[in-house]
C-alpha cells in the first residue's frame, strides 16, 4: 500500500473505497462476443452492474447470427437497462460501407461504435471488460468517481496484474514500459511524460465525459487502450486526467504466440503508441530504437526480478528474455493510420447505428438469415 502522487492524480486503494459516483449519469459498455455468452466472468460483470444502476449498460455484440438472441435473452436475465448493438449486422456493415468506413474489425471498431451511442444517451461512459473474475460495483465508483471533483475529463483504471504466484501483465511490463522509457530517455518530451506517469497504461478500464469521447480517434484493433491514452493527453492532458487503484484484479491471460497471442497483439499496441508518440511531437530514431528497448527491458527485468524475489513469487528471467524478443519486432514506424475519426467529426449518425443494429435483429425474426426473433434490449428511441 502506498500513497505517492504521479505526474498525473492517482487515486489509490488505501481503505477499499467505494466512493460516490454519478453512477446514475453513465453509460457503461461492456464488449462481448461468443466466448463471454452465460461466462461465469460475465455474469459476475453485469450483476456487480445491475447493483450500481448505472443509467444505461450497451454491450457491443460481435457473434454469428444464429447466436444474437440466444444472447439477447441472456443479457435481458440481469436487471439492467441494456441495449445490445449487433456490430457485425449486416445492416451496421452495410452502413459503414457506406459512409467509407468499411475495412478491418475487431474490438476497437466494435468499441467505436458503442462509444457513439453511449455518448448520446448519458453525461459519462465508462468502458470495463466482461472477463475479470474479481469485478465489483466498487470498480465502477471508482473510475467515475473523478468526475466529482472539478475539472477532470478523463479517467483510467489501474491494479496489479499478480496472479498464481506469478507476475502478470506482460505485454505493459516487457514492451510498453521499456519502449516509453527508452523514448523518454533520448526525449525530453511532455507526451513521453504522461505515458510513463500510467501504473497500467493497457488496462481495458476507463471512463470519460461524453464530450471527450467524442472525440477519441478510436483504433480498431489492440491498440485501442494506447490510442484512448493519446486522445486524453491532446484534449484532458495532464491536469484533466486521474487514474484510480481498481484494487484485485484477475481475467484471462493470452499465450505470447498465436494468431491472438501477445506477440501479435504487441505490432498493434506498438503501431498505436509510436503514433502517438509522434503526434505529441516526437521524432523517433527507428534505426536505434529497437536495440535501446532492449536495454531498457533487461533494466526492468532486473527490477521485476528483485521484486518477485522479495515477495515469494516465480520469476523466469530466460522466459521474460523471450518475450522481449518476440516484441522487438514490433519496435517500428507505425506505418499507415486507420483509426476510426472521432464521433464529433464522423460522417454517420449514432441514431443510424442503432437504427441498423436493432433492424437487422427485427428483420431476422424466425429466418434462417439472421436466426433471431426479437429486436436488441433497452432502446431508448423505440424504432423498429
Amino acid at each position: 500500500m502506498e500513497y505517492v502522487q504521479e505526474r498525473i492524480t492517482t487515486l489509490h486503494d488505501l481503505t477499499d473505497p467505494c466512493p460516490a459516483a454519478p453512477t446514475d449519469r453513465a453509460a457503461v459498455v461492456v464488449p462481448m462476443t461468443d466466448r463471454e455468452y452465460a461466462d461465469l466472468a460475465a455474469e459476475r460483470t453485469l450483476s456487480a452492474l445491475a447493483a450500481v444502476d448505472p443509467e444505461r449498460v450497451i454491450v457491443p455484440l460481435r457473434v454469428p447470427p444464429e447466436r444474437v438472441e440466444p444472447f439477447r435473452e441472456w443479457l435481458e436475465g440481469f436487471d439492467l437497462p441494456v441495449e445490445v448493438l449487433w456490430c457485425n449486422a449486416p445492416r451496421v456493415e452495410a452502413l459503414l460501407s457506406d459512409a467509407g468506413l468499411d475495412g478491418e474489425a475487431g474490438k476497437g471498431r466494435d468499441v467505436w461504435l458503442a462509444l457513439g451511442l453511449a455518448a448520446e444517451a448519458a453525461e459519462y461512459v465508462a468502458l470495463v471488460d466482461a472477463d475479470s473474475t474479481t469485478f465489483s460495483g466498487a470498480h465502477l465508483h471508482r473510475l467515475l468517481a473523478p468526475f466529482e471533483e472539478p475539472g477532470f475529463s478523463f479517467s483510467k483504471g489501474y491494479y496489479a496484474r499478480v496472479e498464481n504466484d506469478r507476475l502478470y501483465g506482460r505485454l505493459f511490463r516487457l514492451f510498453f514500459v521499456p519502449v516509453v522509457r527508452a523514448l523518454a530517455d533520448a526525449h525530453d518530451a511532455p507526451v513521453l511524460a504522461y505515458l510513463d506517469a500510467f501504473r497500467y497504461a493497457l488496462a481495458g478500464e476507463f471512463a470519460a465525459t461524453a464530450d471527450l469521447t467524442r472525440r477519441f480517434r478510436v483504433q480498431r484493433g489492440w491498440g485501442l487502450e494506447v490510442g484512448t491514452l493519446g486522445d486524453a493527453f491532446e484534449h484532458a492532458d495532464v491536469r484533466g486526467t486521474a487514474q484510480v487503484d481498481l484494487g484485485r484484479h484477475e481475467h484471462d491471460h493470452r499465450s505470447v504466440s498465436g494468431p491472438t497471442g501477445l506477440s501479435e497483439m504487441s505490432r498493434e499496441v506498438g503501431a498505436a503508441l509510436l503514433r502517438v508518440v509522434e503526434e505529441g511531437g516526437v521524432t523517433p530514431d527507428y534505426a536505434t530504437l529497437p536495440d535501446r528497448y532492449r536495454r531498457a527491458a533487461e533494466r526492468l527485468i532486473d527490477g521485476y526480478a528483485a521484486d518477485a524475489r522479495f515477495n515469494g513469487l516465480e520469476y523466469d528471467r530466460a522466459a521474460e528474455r523471450e518475450q522481449v524478443e518476440a516484441y522487438a519486432g514490433a519496435v517500428a514506424p507505425p506505418g499507415e493510420d486507420r483509426r476510426l475519426p472521432a464521433w464529433r467529426d464522423a460522417p454517420l449518425d449514432p441514431a443510424a447505428v442503432r437504427r441498423a443494429s436493432r433492424r437487422a435483429v427485427d428483420e431476422g425474426a424466425g429466418s434462417e438469415e439472421y436466426g433471431t426473433t426479437r429486436s436488441a434490449a433497452g432502446d431508448p428511441e423505440g424504432e423498429s
